[in-house]
């Protein structure tokens, strides 16, 4: 299992969130590039970003950042938040960005035939994030509830040949309370897809427990900030 560990953007600086709410925001860094060279001093491969002011506008907010993040960084880069439609697909796979895979989320849901054109140009440089409330998926920076539930859209995911998926149990995320194991246990049985656990990982317990689902990976977002989960510990128990 790879651990990504994540920095969400909020006008260029390094923020967490708890469970979604953007009114209850803390910076942690003013300097993302800081962190993602701490990140990578641990042994982190991989990063996971979000770019939390496109997540509600579906603009690149943050793309001047992300893009010095990419070519700086030394680490395998995704980025999600605000990606809707092909061109800032391309945008931020262009050889000169160096981002290495995107995230849709909301458009996934709200335009299945632009996902459907990305994973035919771009296959497995495409992941899907499906972030879930109250059993349902949420869009828009998760401030709406969609007409899915989990399962389905994951059906219909599965069915247009996505091979990555990225699963945020909202509830949980930035907690710090444990991860919805018994959701990722269901979700890894059910589909041939690589799931990435996000939201609420935040003991090296629960990297040990989602280790043993045969996720492909686990992101760790507010455990690191706060000093809760070793990030070279979490890789060791991850591998």
């Amino acid at each position: 299992m790879y651990i990504f560990p994540a920095i969400d953007l909020i006008g260029g600086k390094a923020v967490r969130l708890l469970k979604g709410d953007y009114n209850k925001k803390t910076v942690y860094n003013d300097n993302p590039l800081e962190v993602v060279k701490d990140f990578k001093n641990k042994g982190a491969e991989f990063l996971h970003l979000v770019d939390l002011d496109g997540a509600k506008s579906g603009s690149t907010d943050n793309f001047e950042t992300i893009k010095k993040i990419a070519q700086e960084g030394g680490l395998f880069t995704e980025i999600g938040g605000g990606i809707r439609d092909i061109e800032t697909v391309e945008k931020y796979l262009n050889v000169n960005v160096n981002v290495n895979r995107v995230i849709i989320g909301t458009a996934a849901v709200t335009n299945p035939d632009f996902l459907g054109e990305a994973i035919s140009r771009y296959g497995d440089k495409i992941s899907v994030g499906v972030d879930i409330k109250d059993g349902f998926v949420a869009i828009k920076g998760w401030t709406q509830k969609s007409e899915f539930t989990l399962f389905d859209f994951c059906d219909r995911m599965q069915d247009m040949g996505v091979k990555h998926l990225i699963c945020t149990d909202i509830s949980k995320d930035g907690a710090m309370k444990g991860t919805n194991l018994e959701m990722y246990k269901e979700l890894s049985q059910r589909f041939d897809l690589d799931i990435t656990a996000s939201g609420g990982v935040s003991t090296i317990e629960d990297i040990e427990n989602l280790r043993k689902l045969n996720l492909y990976g686990a992101i760790i977002g507010k455990a690191y900030y706060t000093g809760a989960v070793n990030l070279s510990d979490a890789i060791r128990v991850a591998r």
